[in-house]
């Protein structure tokens, strides 16, 4: 079992690969995330890379839109070591975008659960 941490390389930052996400990635929901991603070519030691998104339109106040982020970026800490399994098994690198589109603030148990959906689908997906 790997580090549980979440550092500074595994954040997507670059605005040229979120902007590609955008035009040319795959999506899929698993309610309250949808999940923008793309297979890429990365030079991180790290199989993803990710970014985390609230709309501002949904939630009009910073605090709420940070505390749902935080909450969102616990729930991939804790699991992205089963994620990083199935990437390395499979040898590819992928970068993604969890967007939160549910319009009420949700329990960390829920995302939690939500964030399991999300990488047994990357297993369905990557596998195929």
């Amino acid at each position: 079992m790997g580090s549980f941490s979440f550092g500074k390389d595994e954040k997507l930052c670059s605005q040229k690969l979120i902007g590609e996400l955008f035009l040319s990635g795959n999506t899929f929901l698993c309610y309250p995330l949808k999940v923008v991603w793309k297979i890429e070519v990365l030079e991180t030691p790290h199989p993803a890379q990710v970014v985390f998104s609230v709309p501002k339109r949904l939630f009009k106040r910073a605090h709420d839109r940070n505390l749902l982020k935080r909450r969102m970026r616990e729930a991939y800490r804790l699991r992205k070591h089963e994620l990083y399994e199935l990437l390395d098994s499979n040898g590819k690198k992928i970068v993604f975008m969890l967007v939160y589109i549910a319009k009420e603030e949700l329990e960390f148990k829920q995302l939690e659960s939500a964030m399991n959906k999300v990488i047994a689908k990357f297993g369905k997906s990557i596998a195929e």
